[in-house]
């Protein structure tokens, strides 16, 4: 089993043209191609062991670790260290000068498939055998204060089919990190999952063959896979609806369509020329906002019921306060007040005489049904 070759700067001074390549039946390799002469180093595949590990391993487990092969690899963000995924579940990380593995951990007990990383270089979705993708968070590789020799990976998620136990050819994630996409093995279906809930997104249908390598727009919210069978590339994309609204805010949108009654003139190209005449006459209009229009029969007929416009009572009125407010037997307008008793900083200030009529205490004991004592419908009432 083999993977494609990886480009990547690995070094800062000078500028290498490196690739990493997992070979099938034999150990990896390390060639750099930047110079005149091709240049190949041989990868470990062994995981790595401390001294008292190797003091104590049995004759099987030196031989199970000297028949390990590496199946995937992969180059971090940076280029100064290669992941690599070997047959029995195991995953070493290797530095790229040296050659020399720094740490290995053991993640599976089936072949490991794929790897894949995001952009940042701190999360890894892994594939294996065993039909579980699992997704780790990696420390900062990079970092002079990382201690290869203790640091654990973290597991965070695991994506399966327990119901029909899929198999997965491919992973891929998306330039967040926020999905998962994964081909199935005999199957032509791509599964979607969010990683912050670990939950499957959609089910995407492709065409009637197996699809093999996924991959995701590093960009734009595209998906590209290979057949199988034909090698046809088929794309997935996301289709974003039109919103004019966006564009033109008094622009209304509708679902379906709606019958609109237009008006003679309401689509009628009219000179500019009228346009602008018709407003200089409406702004030499004069306004007369002193004329008192005498009210209408039926208004004074409400009015002096105590009702509204829409044949109730007004709120805290009576009809003979209201009537005798707004039409009394002079012509003068008073305006009709309403005392809020709760308000009132002394509760015996204010009593009630009658339906709709308050006066104050001191009022109703001087002169109590007195005319000369103010009402609340009078102007000077309060």
């Amino acid at each position: 089993m083999s993977t494609p070759p990886t480009e990547h700067r690995a070094d800062k001074s000078c500028y290498s043209l490196l690739f990493a390549a997992a070979l099938f039946d034999d150990q990896p390799v390390l060639v750099d191609v930047a110079g005149p002469e091709t240049n190949k180093r041989i990868l470990p595949s062994a995981p790595k062991r401390t001294d008292a590990e190797r003091e104590n391993a049995t004759e099987k487990q030196l031989a199970q670790d000297a028949k390990q092969l590496t199946t995937v690899t992969t180059f971090s963000p940076s280029g100064y260290h290669i992941i690599a995924g070997t047959n029995k579940g195991w995953l070493n990380i290797i530095d790229t000068e040296t050659c020399e593995t720094q740490h290995s951990e053991r993640l599976s007990s089936n072949l490991i498939i794929s790897i894949r990383l995001t952009p940042s270089g701190r999360d890894m979705v892994l594939n294996s055998s065993d039909r579980v993708v699992r997704t780790l968070h990696l420390p900062d590789l990079d970092d002079k204060n990382v201690d290869f020799d203790n640091f654990r990976l973290e597991n965070e998620h695991k994506y399966q089919d327990i119901v029909n136990r899929l198999s997965w050819n491919h992973v891929a994630t998306s330039p967040t990190g926020e999905y998962i996409v994964a081909s199935i093995y005999m199957n032509h279906h791509l599964y979607v999952w969010e990683t912050g809930h670990s939950s499957l997104e959609k089910i995407l249908e492709g065409p009637r063959e197996e699809l093999s390598f996924v991959e995701w727009h590093p960009h734009k919210p595209f998906l590209a896979a290979s057949g199988m069978d034909t090698g046809h590339v088929y794309v997935w994309s996301v289709v974003a609806p039109q919103r004019w609204s966006a564009l033109a805010p008094d622009f209304m949108e509708v679902e379906e369509n709606v019958e609109y009654a237009e008006r003679e003139d309401e689509f009628d190209i009219q000179p500019a020329e009228e346009i602008q005449k018709r407003i200089m006459n409406q702004e030499d209009e004069d306004i007369d906002v002193l004329t008192i229009e005498e009210p209408s029969a039926s208004t004074r007929a409400r009015h002096a019921a105590g009702e509204d416009a829409d044949g109730s009572m007004p709120n805290g009125y009576h009809g003979r306060a209201l009537g005798a407010g707004i039409l009394g037997g002079d012509d003068a307008f008073r305006m009709p007040v309403v005392l809020d008793l709760e308000q009132s900083d002394d509760d015996d200030d204010v009593i009630a005489i009658g339906p709709g009529e308050f006066r104050r205490k001191e009022w109703a004991l001087d002169g109590a049904g007195d005319e000369g004592s103010p009402a609340v419908g009078d102007a000077g009432g309060s």
